[in-house]
């Protein structure tokens, strides 16, 4: 004796979940590039500001960027921490056939290279532990548009072959994948760092370096155009006197002159910061000093390390290094984060420290 069940209509309706479920976890990746789409957007439009100045450097500047703009060429933007580069990747985006399309920005220091490899060329579902779905990369979700690598020198020299082959063809694949996916993305790419000594030194591919330093755009540091600093002061008391509602409608001279006295070794991102703690700090409608340049609050003196008859460069850097972390209480971001103190950008800094094997609970003294 046997029974029968016909299963083909639950057979049927199986298959139709089963579609019905991918379709969505397909229209879920969709929607998460969207959001980085439009978060990334959000910061070009944010950091898209006027490279402001008149002088002969940031003519130049602004002429390089006209003449390559337009085009679809790879460029590299050099120049020291906190010169604005990320606001000249911006405008050659928005000046360029591509600007109604995507603007998506990474920086290569911010993550371990394993994270990178995720964001920049995606994943399938099953990758690796913890990747339950699929998920786009960041050139996948700026197809058609600009892809913006800051901090490209500390891009790991395992990612570096794959991302010389998207330049070289458009071609990628995803973590956990051997399908091709081909994307059509314009590359911008910015370091702070000399590629050519990394290309000497192994740390970086002299192919990639090659096809990358297509276009370079030098950004001039702060103190080779201090004529500008009136300039780029009343810019941002404009700014953070308006953020913070403020009543301050000019600046001593005397500021102007200790302003224009110092150096700035983290060139405007750097004036900008302490114009911003100096409009926090204002009591009247003249923003006067708050604070000597040259002699700032006990929490934001850093001193170097005394130099020590047999001991190596790296550990000199990572002394000092964890001096800045514990005068501004081991935070790396912000108006009295480590970053500020050091003059470096915080991605830099957390890569430094990466390299210095700098960790927190391992530094006995705080």
């Amino acid at each position: 004796m046997g029974v029968t069940v016909d299963i083909t209509e639950r057979k049927a309706m199986e298959d139709r979940l089963e579609e019905s479920l991918a379709e969505v976890r397909r229209l879920k990746s969709r929607l998460e590039a969207e959001v980085m789409s439009l978060r990334d957007q959000v910061s070009a439009c944010q950091a898209s500001g006027e490279i402001l100045g008149t002088s002969d450097a940031i003519r130049y500047v602004h002429f390089r960027i006209g003449q390559v703009a337009p085009l679809d060429a790879t460029v590299l933007l050099l120049g020291e921490t906190g010169t604005g580069k990320n606001l000249a990747a911006a405008a050659i985006h928005a000046r360029s056939r591509r600007r109604d399309r995507p603007f998506i920005t990474l920086s290569c220091a911010v993550l371990p290279g394993n994270l990178i490899e995720n964001e920049l060329f995606g994943r399938e579902r099953g990758a690796f532990t913890g990747a339950d779905q699929a998920r786009m990369g960041r050139f996948e979700v700026a197809d058609g548009g600009t892809i913006f690598l800051d901090e490209i020198g500390d891009l790991p020299l395992e990612l570096q072959a794959k991302l010389l082959r998207v330049l070289q063809s458009g071609e990628l694949e995803r973590l956990g994948s051997s399908k091709t996916v081909k994307v059509d993305v314009r590359i911008i790419a910015a370091t702070n760092r000399d590629l050519g000594q990394a290309v000497r030194d192994g740390e970086f591919r002299a192919d990639l370096f090659y096809r990358l330093n297509v276009f370079p755009i030098t950004m001039p540091p702060l103190r080779s155009r201090k004529e500008e600093i009136p300039l780029l002061t009343e810019a941002f008391v404009a700014k953070y006197a308006s953020r913070f509602r403020k009543p301050i409608n000019g600046v001593s001279q005397a500021m102007l002159r200790a302003l224009q006295d110092y150096d700035w070794p983290g060139n405007v991102r750097e004036l900008e910061h302490f114009i911003e703690r100096a409009v926090i700090l204002s009591t009247g409608p003249t923003l006067n000093l708050a604070e000597p340049l040259s002699d700032r609050t006990q929490a934001d003196k850093v001193e170097s390390p005394p130099a020590t008859p047999g001991r190596t460069l790296d550990e000199v850097e990572a002394e000092h290094i964890r001096r800045a972390l514990r005068a501004a209480g081991w935070r790396i971001e912000g108006k009295r984060g480590a970053a500020l103190l050091l003059g470096l950008n915080p991605s830099t800094l957390r890569a430094r420290m990466r390299k210095l094997g700098i960790l927190r609970f391992t530094d006995s003294r705080g």
